[in-house]
């Protein structure tokens, strides 16, 4: 992978237009993850939906694993294993929950902490320093989580549906790091393409046992299949396709969109009208975000 400084001289200007563009499209289509859960988890139930979800999205990104198959060791596969179970059997599971039971703006704004979580789990596991600005924004970002916990919408289990968002971000927080620690030298597809192998085969025997026995009308089969060849196979190709080009930085900034397409698509095609509590909320998570992005000054 190239350093920024390489990647910046070797970007030509016309190339780099289509950069915010691609991350414009990014942020839509994660964002378009919680409206395709929202639609489908009813029909299938949470632990099908991720069957589905991760049987689709592995098939695009298969070939990346099979390209570099010479340099996958048997040290590799456990580490795709607890990998594969942070950042993809679990909180995918987490948020199919979330989606029966909340509007898909809900799980989306939660899903923010997870940039937060990492800078706290590289703290506590790997004693990397947090800093006072990423302190400040943790403690900004729960009391944006306990707020959005809080909302009421009727027959809605917000609650439920904002813990289990958090804990799901909280999970991606440790995948990201032991992905930076164990995953480094191997390209950035291949080790999503292992993990999500691994996650594929861990969720498949829940999946089959409690797969819905009343049939699954066509809407909810298309919004699965979305779920897994767009927001998964399609959406990791182009994050890491990003990342290479212009840097890990640069391509999370994609975070910020996520929950305002979240919002967006439930509230223009699910009629899911954000409400004072969510909109404070994001405004809370987003903020500390942002915050903790920021490179201190130096004098």
């Amino acid at each position: 992978m190239t350093t920024l400084a390489e990647g910046a001289t070797a970007l030509r200007p016309s190339r780099d237009l289509w950069t915010p563009i691609e991350l414009l499209v990014l942020g839509a289509i994660w964002g378009g993850s919680f409206l395709f859960m929202r639609v489908a988890a009813k029909d299938f139930g949470p632990l099908p939906l991720v069957g589905v979800r991760l049987v689709s999205g592995v098939a695009i990104l298969l070939p990346f694993l099979w390209r570099a198959r010479a340099r996958i060791t048997r040290a590799h596969w456990p580490r795709f294993a607890l990998i594969g179970a942070l950042n993809s059997a679990i909180p995918f599971t987490l948020f199919a929950w979330g989606a029966e039971r909340a509007p898909a703006g809900i799980g989306a704004i939660a899903n923010s902490m997870t940039v937060l979580f990492a800078a706290l789990v590289a703290f506590v596991v790997f004693r990397e320093q947090i800093g006072r600005r990423r302190g400040i924004a943790l403690v900004v970002g729960f009391i944006g989580v306990v707020i959005l916990a809080s909302g009421r919408i009727a027959g809605e289990n917000v609650m439920g549906a904002a813990i289990a968002g958090s804990i799901a971000s909280l999970c991606y927080g440790f995948s990201i790091n032991l992905t930076r620690h164990w995953l480094s030298d191997i390209p950035p597809s291949a080790g999503v393409a292992g993990t999500l192998s691994c996650a594929t085969l861990m969720a498949a025997p829940f999946a089959a046992a409690t797969r819905p026995a009343a049939p699954i009308p066509a809407v909810s089969w298309l919004a699965a299949t979305a779920l897994g060849v767009l927001c998964t196979g399609i959406a990791y190709w182009l994050f890491f396709r990003l990342i290479q080009r212009v840097g890990s930085a640069r391509a999370s900034t994609t975070t910020y969109l996520v929950p305002i397409f979240g919002v967006a698509w439930g509230w223009l095609l699910l009629g899911e009208t954000p409400t004072l509590t969510m909109v404070a909320s994001a405004v809370l998570i987003l903020g500390s975000v942002i915050l903790s992005q920021r490179e201190p000054k130096r004098v």
